[in-house]
């Protein structure tokens, strides 16, 4: 058979293309390698042998960077916190006694010494049981007083029998004057009255009422709402500081009272501890969006010990 030889393809068959060919850009030169594998055990006996001077220089280096990072890590520690607990302040640690005692509680050991020096607490004397205050309980006594009051007749000229109801009246108001005051007192209430007093002191501290007038408010926005809004009306209870507030209150009883016996078994309350830290956070959340960094939501962070952790990443327990 005759060879077969191979033609010339036709002119159609190329893909020609009049636009410049791209190029592609040559590739950045190769960076220093670093070595970081590090000695084996076999290594480290033979370097320790053979240059001990050398092999000490290197493991004080290890030991400081060692050490350095530790101190590192605590510092991030402690600014970050714990997601329950967050930063002991002294506002928070009055909480356990409704703001009824002046000074905190300091563990104490085996002969009662105390461990550690008590710090100031801030104090709310004017709060008292039964959902009253000092002023109304003053009030109802002198009012208790002038109705209790002996009243006699005007023809009666004897001294001696008004001086003796007098000193009666004075002796049995006395008496119900300390029996009054042993049952508005904080020292008796039950820890159903205790969180209701907290609760009431959350609303007086970051109640925007009280706080407009001291703190600066937020900067304003590119576009302002211009609708009018109506006036406050009574003691503001519903705004996001004072519901985070009381749930504060909340969340550290209930974790106080899951570390006592053998709460670590109580898993419903765990979940519950939970419920209440992640509606705390998102309150937290959205307050932070919306203040913008205003003194209203530094003066919360401050006074409630509010860490990032309270209301960053994913809380789970």
């Amino acid at each position: 058979m005759p060879p077969r030889i191979p033609t010339l393809p036709g002119v159609g068959t190329f893909n020609l293309c009049l636009r410049p060919a791209i190029t592609k850009p040559a590739s950045a030169p190769l960076l220093p390698l670093t070595q970081t594998a590090s000695l084996t055990k076999w290594e480290k006996k033979r370097l320790a042998k053979r240059d001990p001077y050398r092999w000490a220089q290197i493991q004080q280096r290890k030991n400081a960077n060692v050490e350095r990072q530790a101190e590192l890590q605590q510092v991030r520690d402690g600014k970050w916190g714990h997601p329950v607990w967050g930063i002991p302040t002294p506002f928070v640690e009055s909480f356990d006694s409704a703001g009824q005692e002046p000074l905190s509680r300091v563990a104490k050991d085996e002969e009662g010494n105390p461990l550690e020096e008590a710090r100031p607490l801030p104090t709310s004397p004017h709060i008292l049981n039964h959902l009253l205050t000092r002023d109304e309980l003053e009030e109802a006594i002198a009012h208790a007083y002038t109705l209790t009051k002996p009243v006699f007749d005007a023809g009666e000229v004897d001294e001696k029998a008004r001086a003796e109801a007098q000193q009666k009246h004075e002796l049995n108001h006395a008496r119900a004057v300390e029996a009054l005051r042993r049952i508005v007192s904080m020292d008796n209430a039950s820890s159903k009255m205790r969180k209701h007093a907290n609760i009431r002191r959350c609303v007086e501290e970051f109640g925007r009422h009280n706080t407009d007038k001291v703190l600066t408010p937020k900067p304003k926005s590119i576009h302002p709402n211009e609708t009018p809004m109506p006036d406050r009306v009574g003691p503001d209870t519903g705004s996001s500081e004072v519901q985070i507030a009381i749930l504060s209150v909340k969340i550290r009883k209930l974790a106080q009272e899951l570390e006592k016996n053998r709460g670590y078994k109580d898993k419903h309350n765990k979940r519950n501890l939970r419920v209440l830290c992640h509606r705390r956070q998102k309150l937290l959340q959205y307050m932070e969006r919306k203040e913008r960094g205003s003194e209203r939501w530094t003066h919360m962070l401050e006074k409630l010990g509010l860490s990032p952790a309270t209301w960053k990443e994913q809380i789970s327990f």
